[in-house]
């Protein structure tokens, strides 16, 4: 389940980093207001870890199906994965940096393949409250990754980049 969500997340990032733009100017989307419903999409699931409330997906226990979705979209890849991967694509312009972006992606990837395989021993060691408390400072700190991305999104739209 581990390694499908991985794959996952690191396909749907891949296929926008590529084809990302252009699906975009197809749809009348720009850049920014992706960043937005990014950053407040992640706000929800940010207040949701603060608060304690986790909403389990109904799926009749099908590995497949959970590691597909919700673990390996939205959740791994979601609007702010996306969107940073597709910014830092557009701010590349040598062959190096794209292959910067490229090991961070697979690097952040194999980290978190690393964590949901070995989270059963994680969670032995953190005990309930452990896991609790890393939720808890999860949550604040993607709440103001949240608010920077719909900030970057306002400030965006006003200087007339979008």
């Amino acid at each position: 389940m581990a390694r499908q969500a991985v794959l996952t997340a690191f396909l749907v990032i891949v296929l926008f980093a590529i084809f990302g733009g252009a699906i975009l100017r197809y749809l009348g989307i720009t850049l920014p207001a992706l960043q937005g419903a990014g950053g407040l999409l992640l706000l929800i699931v940010a207040l949701d870890l603060l608060t304690g409330r986790h909403e389990v997906p109904e799926s009749g226990n099908d590995a497949v199906n959970l590691a597909l979705v919700p673990l390996g979209t939205p959740l791994l890849a979601g609007p702010g994965a996306i969107v940073a991967t597709m910014l830092q694509v557009k701010r590349a312009d040598a062959v190096g940096d794209y292959i910067a972006v490229a090991a961070g992606l697979v690097a952040t990837m194999f980290v978190v393949w690393l964590f949901f395989r070995f989270a059963s021993q994680v969670h032995r060691v953190l005990k309930d409250s452990g896991t609790v408390l890393v939720t808890r400072i999860a949550g604040l700190l993607l709440s103001a990754i949240a608010v920077q991305m719909v900030a970057d999104s306002i400030r965006a739209f006003v200087s007339g980049t979008a």
